[in-house]
């Protein structure tokens, strides 16, 4: 059965996923590496556009590039670009078949000549959203997309970090220049991102955090996690509660991912020179701003594309990256994992996104954390 994806999320924007880093083509001649116990492994496989993925068994990866590393997977982060590529409703298209996933975690097993950054043994995070491949037992990444996973931080909980976390960093921090104590109001505040957004917030700037989102049960999670107020979209108008939570004054920063009518309430929420960053369309259509809006009271809608950072700006998507390292090993912040997914049960893993069901980032949990760095 094809993948059902509910018609409001079809636009959804996860363009933020591009290249990490541009790949090093030239061959290596010398390679460090552990013995290797199998010949094949397994991986999900995209045969066929808008099908269910199919895990098949591959020859073992070719011989690394020069800087290259080859890493023994333990755990994939799901991100929406990886389902909508396999729908084809991403903006690059590939060719069939390929393996989607672009940030996992796990330990080397193998480095190219160049590589001095990590070595054998090593547990670390990789990205590379050109080339994919992450829903596997091996992943092959460029050595500048891998970096060591701080040591309190198991590889399930290291694969649900990077991405989400960066995406929300870059947002508040340099995009809305979010200040200590201010007020913000998070949308889609339960996703990966949201939720990440929510934690930043609170545990780093000691903001107040109006969370939207929807059900009981997610508001009374974000409360857990750290919201002071909750809005349960399904049943209270943003703008109004905002307007009782406030006091009338609005708030200073809004994140927004879902777009639609809830932008443009979001921006009605904002005090005087407050800041919306729209980072998403969840609801399925990009809105018309009035301009008049952002005019009375002096505001700003700013965009944000953390992936397009890694092309135009790589001192500040690293920047974005290390601010998260950082903040994790100083145990700031606390990436939480909803659900975890074998292998085997990826179409189930992505379905149950598509079905809205997800809290926080769903992981595909392919080794444990004890298996030693080998194939």
């Amino acid at each position: 059965m094809a993948f059902r994806t509910p018609p409001e999320v079809l636009l959804r924007q996860c363009l933020r996923y591009r290249s990490v880093s541009k790949i090093i083509t030239k061959p290596s001649h010398s390679v460090s590496q552990v013995p290797c116990a199998a010949a094949s492994y397994k991986t999900a496989v995209c045969v066929k556009i808008g099908a269910p993925l199919e895990v098949q068994h591959l020859p073992r990866p070719r011989k690394l590039n020069a800087r290259e590393v080859l890493i023994s997977t333990h755990a994939l982060g799901i991100n929406f670009a990886d389902i909508l590529t396999c729908k084809g409703q991403y903006q690059d298209r590939r060719k069939t078949p390929f393996t989607p996933g672009g940030e996992i975690s796990g330990k080397v097993v193998e480095v190219g000549a160049e590589v001095s950054k990590v070595k054998i043994g090593d547990r670390v995070i990789a990205l590379d959203f050109a080339k994919s491949g992450g829903a596997s037992e091996v992943f092959v990444a460029p050595a500048e997309a891998v970096f060591p996973v701080p040591e309190h931080l198991s590889l399930v909980d290291a694969a649900a970090t990077v991405v989400s976390y960066s995406t929300a960093m870059m947002a508040l921090s340099r995009k809305a220049k979010l200040k200590q104590r201010e007020r913000v109001l998070i949308t889609a505040a339960a996703g990966a991102t949201g939720l990440a957004a929510v934690d930043i917030a609170r545990n780093l700037f000691d903001c107040e955090v109006i969370a939207v989102c929807g059900g009981v049960d997610k508001c009374n999670f974000l409360k857990e996690r750290g919201a002071n107020y909750t809005i349960d979209y399904t049943k209270e108008n943003i703008r109004e509660r905002v307007k009782e939570i406030t006091k009338g004054r609005g708030v200073d920063v809004v994140m927004d991912q879902v777009g639609g009518d809830t932008l443009l309430d979001c921006i009605k929420s904002l005090g005087f020179e407050g800041r919306a960053l729209t980072v998403g369309y969840a609801a399925g259509s990009i809105p018309n701003i009035p301009a008049n809006q952002l005019l009375l009271k002096s505001s700003s809608l700013i965009g944000v594309f953390w992936g397009s950072y890694a092309l135009s700006n790589p001192a500040a998507f690293m920047e974005s990256i290390t601010q998260v390292f950082e903040a994790l090993s100083q145990k700031k912040i606390h990436p939480y994992v909803g659900n975890t997914f074998k292998l085997e049960q990826i179409n189930e893993a992505f379905q149950f996104i598509l079905d809205r069901k997800s809290v926080g980032k769903v992981v595909i949990k392919i080794r444990e954390e004890d298996h030693p760095a080998v194939l």
